[in-house]
């Protein structure tokens, strides 16, 4: 069975959507015959390499909230982070683009270091205070740290061509999938789960997507949180103060 994940480094939900599903999988029985590839989706594809703002600027301009209402959201993600096992710093990170991120992923995946460059990328995004954003230097050590070649990664970060396309089309196929949000999961094209739904719906998902063999089916759940082209729902504690 496969399951797809579209995702952005920059998305907080993606995130955590991520840690919640790895816990659903590692305890689902068929864990090992389930391939796992992660898809594009900028949230900001816009936004010219180099162009880095705070999160919280972001955040301020992207909601209309204050500064404190947005610090606020900050802290309350980071304590659902948290309680995902996760390290999340709520100050001192910025916001940019995400393209040459997306590349490298395509990269690692032909390289079978797909995973392992997400989840570094997503923790040098969250919980580390130097930036990811318009440092090729950074990125190079992060592939090199996944298993990926020095050389090959500085190639492909050189050549903006490279890989270009597999992100495009990525991002038309979530378009196509009804996808305005990530994370976004489809099990097996056969369910999908928009979120970072609760670890007991992941699990229900793949129970489903194992043993169902029907169309694409959005799974029925309350609404869960995302990162869309507007920007990431915060917890409503958050917004409210």
């Amino acid at each position: 069975m496969r399951v797809e994940i579209w995702s952005d480094i920059a998305c907080p939900w993606c995130y955590v959507g991520k840690a919640r599903f790895d816990k659903a999988l590692e305890a689902f029985p068929h864990r090992g015959e389930v391939e796992v590839v992660h898809r594009s989706f900028e949230l900001d594809p816009g936004r010219a390499k180099g162009d880095t703002v705070a999160v919280l600027t972001m955040l301020t301009r992207k909601y209309g909230m204050t500064e404190e209402q947005a610090r606020a959201g900050e802290r309350d993600l980071g304590a659902q982070a948290a309680g995902e096992g996760l390290d999340y710093l709520t100050e001192g990170r910025d916001h940019g683009n995400t393209f040459d991120m997306h590349r490298l992923l395509h990269l690692a995946r032909d390289r079978g270091t797909q995973e392992e460059l997400l989840a570094l990328l997503y923790r040098a995004n969250f919980a580390d205070p130097r930036s990811v954003f318009a440092d090729d230097d950074r990125l190079v050590e992060l592939a090199v740290a996944a298993g990926l070649d020095e050389a090959e990664a500085r190639e492909v970060l050189a050549d903006p061509a490279r890989y270009a396309e597999q992100v495009r089309a990525d991002e038309r196929e979530a378009a196509e999938l009804g996808a305005n949000g990530v994370p976004f999961f489809v099990l097996d094209r056969r369910y999908g789960v928009s979120g970072a739904q609760p670890t007991e719906v992941f699990t229900q998902a793949l129970h489903q997507a194992w043993t169902d063999r029907t169309p694409l089916t959005p799974i029925t759940t309350p609404q869960a949180d995302t990162c869309g082209p507007e920007g990431c729902a915060l917890p409503e504690r958050g917004v409210g103060g």
